[in-house]
């Protein structure tokens, strides 16, 4: 990103794995199972990007994607800054995606997302990425989604209703062409309440705060 000409970076680190989500969800993703050689190497990575100039956020009570979303959207507000990208391959990042001011890089295939994008990817725009994924599941994340709701019949239900709340309990009313519509409306009539807590576990947070100007994260080197 430094090299493509990027001249402002910070890097947000899960100097603890386990989150104020863990006490939401038992499932919720924890360290174990880290290979305890890579996982020493976590303070290391964090002092070599602070030796190289780079601002470092290592997260504690919240996630690294919690920090990066607070980030994006905060120095999205700047009106000096031209764009931000959020330089992630993590599905749930999507959500913070805002026209073509806030983007999201994928580093390993080189493709950057714009809402149009993340609209083409997922079936539904970045506002209803929390509400797609409490319905699919994330098992990177620890929570298992909705029986029967898998990615199509989730993106087509949410490109109409956009959130869980808004679609409606007869199926009848979906009006979109999804299979076993019946059945996935009485899954979610059941298990409504796990499915608006599978969002609030996806949902990042925003009010983090960071840094005091953007200027804070200008490379030192730059």
């Amino acid at each position: 990103m430094i090299k493509a000409g990027a001249t402002h970076i910070a890097v947000a680190t899960d100097h603890v794995i386990e989150s104020f989500r863990n006490n939401l969800w038992p499932g919720y993703k924890t360290g174990e199972g880290i290979d305890p050689d890579l996982f020493a190497q976590f303070p290391l990575l964090e002092q070599a990007l602070s030796a190289a100039g780079v601002v470092v956020w290592p997260m504690i009570e919240f996630e690294a994607d919690d920090a990066l979303a607070s980030a994006a959207l905060a120095a999205a507000r700047d009106p000096r800054v031209g764009q931000v990208i959020i330089c992630t391959p993590d599905k749930d990042l999507a959500q913070c995606v805002r026209g073509t001011r806030i983007v999201q890089l994928n580093r390993r295939t080189r493709v950057t997302l714009d809402e149009d994008g993340v609209f083409k990817k997922f079936g539904v725009a970045p506002e209803s990425i929390p509400d797609y994924l409490a319905l699919v599941g994330d098992a990177a994340d620890g929570y298992p989604g909705l029986p029967g709701w898998g990615a199509k019949s989730s993106a087509a239900v949410l490109a109409k209703f956009r959130h869980i709340e808004s679609i409606p309990a007869d199926w009848r009313e979906w009006s979109v062409n999804v299979s076993n519509a019946s059945a996935l409306a009485g899954t979610l009539s059941r298990e409504r309440e796990s499915a608006m807590l599978f969002r609030t576990l996806a949902t990042l947070r925003t009010d983090i705060p960071l840094f005091d100007n953007v200027d804070d994260l200008r490379w030192k080197d730059a």
